[in-house]
């Protein structure tokens, strides 16, 4: 009777579990994300949403970590210290070639630079100054935030097309984007590089102006992307899923104009910035952000093969065989 007893109760525990599911019965997956740029770059505002994020500490739990360049995020993916990280297009290669990454995959839209009716970095000159047009650099010192970055990849693809090398023709000095306006006010640097927030700044408005833009350049950059592992997905898929069900809904939200003066109190929040200076961000005076998380597969190619005729990698590469945008595609189709 006894030995019955057990069964019945054994049964009944399974019974219990099973009633739960798997996604209840075990523990929620950790994600740790990387990004770089407060407000331009979603992972810093996500956890700034608890609310809408229905699946968020039951199927999956989120640790974000900012990082000072997308290079260090490179360093951390190859030694399995982020899950996700939030890259920019010349990174993405020397991650799967240099750092040999080769199981990278983009999974899901960051930002794009250029595309229509949104901003595109800018690259000013003094408006009194000698630069009136690009071949004018010839002799000159123009000023990147990192060597090899995107818009370090961008300005020297314009000052390629109008025949000016590194080194040969023109110096490039490195510089935090915060003192660009002081390289250039002190004239340490005849050509910056100015990117949001930053290019806004009414002082530099005022005695500078734009030479050229990055779209002008390179067109619409893909200009960063979320990456993951194949492994980490194919072994954490439901999870994945359901935060980037989350994750679509939350860059909905702060794209919603209808919520703009609460975002705007965010984005002070977590810049701690004045927020008249902050009305910009996720409007058409910023960035393009896809509001389903799909790259620009197209741009990004081209980005890639750039970065290759530029030499900071050997050999491009087939980008939609790195990329797997299932995963924000499910999630999108339970949003529809």
């Amino acid at each position: 009777m006894r030995t019955g007893m057990g069964l019945t109760a054994a049964l009944a525990v399974v019974l219990g579990v099973a009633a739960f599911g798997p996604a209840q019965a075990a523990d929620p997956l950790t994600i740790r994300m990387g990004y770089v740029v407060p407000i331009s770059d979603l992972p810093s505002l996500l956890l700034e949403k608890k609310d809408l994020a229905k699946h968020l500490d039951k199927s999956y739990r989120l640790e974000i970590t900012r990082y000072a360049g997308t290079p260090p995020m490179v360093t951390a993916l190859a030694a399995g210290e982020v899950d996700v990280a939030d890259l920019a297009y010349p990174t993405l290669p020397i991650a799967i070639q240099n750092a040999g990454i080769a199981d990278l995959k983009v999974i899901a839209d960051g930002f794009q630079d250029g595309a229509p009716g949104h901003y595109s970095n800018e690259f000013m000159v003094l408006t009194d100054g000698p630069v009136k047009k690009v071949v004018d650099l010839k002799g000159k010192v123009v000023a990147s935030n990192a060597i090899g970055s995107g818009v370090d990849i961008a300005m020297r693809a314009m000052l390629h097309k109008h025949g000016l090398e590194d080194k040969r023709d023109y110096s490039v000095i490195e510089a935090p984007f915060p003192t660009m306006k002081a390289m250039l006010m002190e004239k340490k640097a005849d050509l910056v590089s100015a990117v949001l927030p930053f290019a806004l700044d009414p002082q530099l408005r005022g005695m500078a102006r734009p030479l050229f833009t990055s779209k002008d350049a390179v067109g619409i950059s893909e200009f960063t992307m979320w990456t993951a592992r194949k492994d980490f997905i194919a072994k954490n898929r439901a999870a994945l899923v359901d935060f980037m069900e989350d994750a679509l809904t939350i860059l909905r939200w702060y794209l919603d104009p209808a919520n703009h003066a609460a975002a705007v109190e965010i984005f002070s929040r977590v810049t701690k910035q004045p927020p008249e200076r902050l009305g910009w961000a996720y409007t058409e005076k910023d960035y393009f952000r896809d509001r389903n998380l799909l790259p620009d597969l197209v741009a990004l190619q081209r980005n890639v093969d750039l970065t290759r005729d530029l030499g900071f990698i050997k050999a491009s590469f087939d980008v939609a065989k790195q990329s797997d945008l299932s995963l924000v595609q499910e999630a999108a189709k339970r949003l529809k």
